[in-house]
């Protein structure tokens, strides 16, 4: 067992990171302003950069190199924005991870290359109206007609929406009901009758779009299906590597947070003396440390035993719910210390604490993550819909 990253490990992140600080944080503060996403321009530059699909294979124009190593790269990345992170979120943990296991040949050599390259962000779109934590409620049906999938039914609370040009949609197959009835299948933004709503804003993730999905008889090929009728669990499975880049974009978050209140609470001054010679603001600081340094071990635990496959669902999910958590207290820890500063639109601790919350719900809440835990331990799932 062995905690320290490879000198090539430490090289990759030094080299991210002079990157990241030195080139995205005007780009990140015109998105936060804006609400806009990412250019095509920035993520074409990420491609040659060789920061998109760190973890997919070379020969679909990928890194070839780790979860670890992607990892590394999209925590410095999102140290500066989560919004500025998204694209390589999304190709190294997203919906591209899913094409990448269960794709055919062809799926995988039509999306994951222009994926690699920025020219497509795949996203993923599970939850309905009706259906978010209860998943297997999802209607949105898909009917198999000869060479055809004809999809019909309605989307919500997809990141990237709008903004996406290619889209994993969760779907019901030919009628079939629970689990076992749910495939996935890939429609390209632009297939007649796929169509979006007005445009979601949230409190945080500015720059990340969302809006309600609909799809009127939306006609996509048979060779677009990515995983048929009974694969639900197939697809949760590449799900609990999502989770593992949620984490990752918790992590950043309340590490930057961090770093920006070290820093602060050395240099601002009350009584006479420095905040951190206050025997209070040192527990802060150690409190916020500790819960740092636990979430990313149990971030790498979950990744480096990822490598020969997919993420146990109870190790994702111990490092997705403690990560959620622990980016709410350092934010709101980070933002306390601050006082008024922190408060302040004029300083990054606002729209930190923003974007902190947004993770405890997204990619699945964090009390489902406990559900998902103790799943895990007695080795069976609980039937919540059971009185």
């Amino acid at each position: 067992m062995d905690f320290i990253l490879s000198e090539e490990q430490q090289a990759l992140q030094n080299s991210v990171r002079q990157f990241a600080q030195k080139e995205l944080p005007d780009i990140a503060r015109q998105i936060e302003e804006s609400d806009e996403a990412p250019s095509l321009e920035l993520r074409k530059r990420y491609g040659e950069l060789g920061y998109l699909g760190v973890n997919l294979d070379s020969k679909y124009g990928g890194a070839g190199m780790s979860h670890l190593d992607a990892v590394i790269v999209l925590e410095e990345i999102a140290k500066i924005s989560i919004a500025v992170a998204f694209p390589i979120f999304e190709s190294c943990f997203g919906p591209s991870l899913a094409v990448a296991h269960f794709g055919s040949e062809t799926m995988r050599q039509k999306i994951l290359p222009r994926v690699c390259s920025g020219d497509i962000v795949v996203a993923v779109s599970m939850s309905e109206p009706n259906a978010g934590s209860a998943l297997t409620d999802l209607t949105t049906q898909a009917k198999i007609e000869g060479d055809k999938v004809i999809l019909n039914g309605t989307k919500r609370w997809c990141s990237g929406a709008g903004h996406s040009e290619c889209y994993i949609v969760y779907c019901r197959m030919d009628g079939i009901s629970g689990a076992k009835g749910i495939g996935a299948v890939l429609v390209d933004k632009g297939t007649e009758g796929f169509s979006f709503g007005k445009r979601d804003h949230h409190m945080g993730f500015r720059g990340v779009y969302s809006a309600d999905m609909y799809f009127d008889n939306v006609e996509v090929p048979t060779e677009n299906i990515l995983v048929p009728a009974g694969g639900f669990g197939k697809l949760m499975d590449a799900f609990d590597l999502e989770r593992c880049g949620n984490t990752t974009m918790s992590l950043a978050v309340a590490q930057s947070a961090f770093d920006y209140v070290l820093n602060y609470v050395q240099e601002r001054e009350q009584f006479g003396k420095s905040l951190v010679d206050f025997q209070g603001v040192q527990i802060q600081i150690a409190e916020m440390k500790m819960k740092l340094e636990a979430a990313r071990l149990l971030l790498y635990r979950a990744v480096v035993n990822a490598e020969k496959g997919l993420p146990s669902i109870g190790e994702s999910s111990i490092a997705k719910c403690f990560a959620n958590e622990t980016v709410r207290e350092v934010t709101g820890k980070a933002m306390q210390l601050m006082g008024g500063y922190g408060y302040s639109k004029e300083f990054p601790l606002e729209q930190k604490l923003r974007d902190a919350w947004g993770w405890g719900i997204a990619g699945g809440a964090i009390d489902i993550q406990k559900v998902n835990i103790t799943s895990a331990l007695v080795g069976r799932r609980f039937n919540q819909r059971a009185k």
